[in-house]
């Protein structure tokens, strides 16, 4: 990307829906509320042939002191200083009120690069909101419809004007596929008689910070970036939009690149009542499906709640690898009796995913950080893990031999052969006779067994059972039926 775009204004002129327009598809969230936006948010977006990174901030009010206003400002204008010029976007129905000429002053001092304009100029019925941008001191409004997508043509006329302005040499013509790019997740895999730990794909690994409200997450990934790119403080639901940044983490001395996801905390459903909640909720587990691995995030000052539980089993159910840090660990007295309840309510719940890793952790002061990232490689490589199928078929052969399935109706069940047939999470196919009658025991059974074994704990894993002919019923039903009559 050659240059970067910076898209500001006050609240609800329709920031978000002018970002999903550029990029593409519905990043942002976007509602009637004022002030959903509160973190700005990056992504690449295109706009004709031009291609470049936009930014999406929050809107812009006065504050003072540590209140939110104030720290969303901060966000909006360390946006305005990365960007190679902005986007000040003022709402046409409403025409120019004094807010929108007090930033306006703010930019016109502070000698920002922009282009002015008139949002929802829908048809011809918002002129005189339109001959209103003089009163900013900006020069002319390019009149355009968010919504709609119209006047995007007279956009691009003033991204080329500013650009020969700026003498920026834009990125055109470029007609690759700018979308985020996701992980195959359920790829298949083909069959390999060596293990494989670790599938290197050349693209950074996705990583969604879940939790409740106020447990830590936007603190715990500025700890990791080194800076207050997330916007924190005390009060509870800040993270409105799943926000992603990317970084490079060193891992023994080799650079990894990450691409972290910051949601919004998870309530009960019952608590969730609001529109602008529930979208939020919607778009954390867009967030959580596009993972690879979900730290889970538990404040270890408030109890194990069952709310707690019910995202761990989400994430399980979706099939990421999973990993927890218990926040806030220097504040917890009875440290033992924490971490052992913790464990015995996964054991409880969970006993289908046994060794789901817990790391203790302080985001604020940064303790124990350094033992977070190692632990989540560790879950990935698992999470990645390939098994051929000859060690596969000697594991059942040896399982089965040691504790045999139940016979049913006393017909004996045979189990002939074993394959893993996805990655991520590992997934295996077993061929029985009558796979059907095999009692959900024993298929637990089976999966403890594989976990112990192999050495795969914390992660989920998959048996699918499936059933197959006589391979060689077939052929001698083939042979009788060609089999020509003997002369006499």
């Amino acid at each position: 990307m050659t240059f970067t775009v910076a898209i500001i204004g006050r609240p609800n002129v329709g920031k978000s829906t002018l970002f999903n327009r550029l990029v593409g598809k519905k990043l942002a969230i976007v509602d009637d509320t004022p002030g959903v936006t509160r973190d700005r948010r990056e992504a690449d977006a295109r706009l004709g042939e031009f291609r470049f990174k936009i930014i999406d901030t929050a809107g812009l009010e006065e504050g003072k002191g540590d209140s939110l206003s104030k720290r969303m400002r901060d966000q909006t204008d360390i946006a305005i200083k990365e960007a190679d010029f902005s986007l000040f976007m003022y709402d046409a129905r409403a025409g120019v009120i004094p807010l929108d000429r007090h930033f306006a002053d703010v930019l016109r001092k502070a000698g920002t690069n922009v282009i002015l304009i008139a949002n929802k100029c829908e048809g011809r019925t918002q002129q005189a909101g339109l001959f209103e941008a003089s009163r900013l001191g900006l020069g002319d409004a390019v009149p355009l419809s968010s919504e709609h997508g119209e006047g995007l043509g007279d956009l691009i006329e003033a991204f080329d004007e500013m650009l020969l302005k700026l003498k920026i040499d834009p990125d055109l013509g470029a007609e690759d596929d700018i979308e985020n790019k996701s992980i195959n997740i359920d790829g298949e895999i083909s069959d390999e008689e060596a293990d494989e730990s670790l599938i290197d794909d050349g693209l950074p690994m996705q990583i969604a910070i879940v939790g409740r409200p106020n447990a830590g997450k936007s603190t715990l990934i500025n700890r990791l970036l080194g800076e207050e790119r997330l916007l924190t403080g005390p009060e509870a639901g800040l993270t409105r939009d799943s926000i992603g940044v990317s970084f490079f983490y060193d891992d023994d001395g080799k650079d990894r690149e990450i691409r972290m996801f910051d949601t919004a905390g998870l309530r009960r459903k019952s608590k969730v009542q609001e529109k602008l909640e529930k979208l939020s909720t919607m778009d954390t587990i867009r967030a959580l499906n596009y993972a690879e691995v979900v730290v889970l995030i538990i404040d270890a000052t408030i109890p194990f709640e069952r709310q707690d539980l019910s995202i761990a089993s989400l994430v399980v159910k979706e099939g990421r690898a999973l990993v927890i840090a218990l926040n806030k660990y220097d504040l917890v007295e009875n440290r033992q009796e924490v971490m052992k309840d913790i464990h015995e309510s996964l054991e409880h719940t969970l006993p289908q995913i046994k060794g789901i890793p817990i790391i203790p952790i302080s985001a604020l002061t940064g303790r124990n950080i350094d033992k977070l990232m190692p632990q989540v490689f560790k879950t990935y490589s698992l999470w990645n893990r390939r098994i051929s199928t000859s060690k596969a078929n000697q594991w059942l052969a040896e399982t089965t031999s040691y504790h045999p399935p139940p016979s049913v109706k006393g017909r004996r069940l045979k189990m002939r052969y074993m394959t893993q047939i996805k990655t991520r999470p590992p997934t295996f196919a077993i061929f029985a006779n009558r796979p059907d009658d095999l009692s959900r025991s024993y298929q637990r059974y089976l999966l403890n067994e594989l976990r112990w074994d192999f050495d795969l704990p914390g992660i989920p894993i998959r048996i699918y059972m499936r059933g197959g002919d006589n391979p060689y019923e077939k052929k001698g039903r083939t042979k009788a039926k060609n089999k020509k009559p003997v002369k006499r």
